[in-house]
């Protein structure tokens, strides 16, 4: 290993060292190469962060679309509303699926309110179904009320109170396309009465106490809202 030869040790050892660092370069420069080529790209952080700023977009967009039939309104009480065929209940029928080309759950956010904290006794909650884009790229789907559903529970969750697709179902159709962001909006109201699927059972008043709401279209479902009923 010790150099030999007419010039002195150290000029040895400096031509050494040039020779390894232009190896090493060599080899940083060769995996860097093979690397392009295989077309690297598929970075997870850059795939969260899309997906991050196409659900911040949603935020600020306008909130357009028509109010859907709804419980007790014009039709002298029961359970019309943005029916649909998903159940919500613990023993609900099979939620909806999308058809075929038709927008997937997963590019869709869905979002329901009621338009009061409180209700005084004789007073119909009537719910906001808020149905968003959250996609990046325009998305067909059919949002008619034969699609969409909204669900009362009790204040845990546990039981099951009303839909309004129990006694009054409603199929027709109303397509149509999102634009990434885009809101469609629909109302519902409540009569204050339970129901149960098929309306088989008696509608009985609901009495005073917390409860919460919840909206579904396909399999997707919002957040549990609270209100009251006094």
């Amino acid at each position: 290993m010790e150099p030999s030869g007419p010039l002195p040790p150290e000029i040895y050892w400096r031509r050494r060292w040039l020779a390894i660092g232009a190896a090493v370069v060599a080899l940083i420069l060769v995996v860097w190469i093979v690397s392009a080529l295989r077309g690297g790209g598929d970075d997870p952080s850059a795939d969260a962060a899309a997906a991050s700023s196409s659900l911040t977009s949603t935020t600020s967009a306008t909130a357009t679309g028509t109010a859907a039939p709804s419980d007790g309104a014009g039709s002298g009480g029961g359970g019309g509303g943005a029916s649909g065929s998903a159940s919500a209940s613990a023993s609900g029928t099979a939620a909806a699926a999308p058809a075929p080309g038709q927008c997937p759950d997963s590019s869709l956010a869905i979002k329901v309110s009621a338009d009061k904290s409180t209700y005084p006794a004789g007073q119909e909650p009537e719910f906001g179904i808020v149905i968003t884009n959250i996609g990046n790229t325009a998305c067909d789907r059919d949002l008619g009320a034969g699609m969409q559903q909204v669900l009362v529970y009790t204040l845990d969750g546990q039981k099951r109170l009303w839909s309004n697709v129990d006694c009054y179902p409603n199929s027709t159709p109303d397509p149509r396309t999102l634009a990434p962001g885009e809101q469609a909006a629909f109302t519902v109201k409540w009569s204050g009465a339970t129901s149960a699927p098929g309306c088989t059972a008696p509608r009985d008043p609901v009495g005073a106490g917390a409860y919460t709401v919840v909206g579904q279209l396909g399999n997707l479902r919002s957040s549990p809202e609270p209100f009251n009923l006094s």
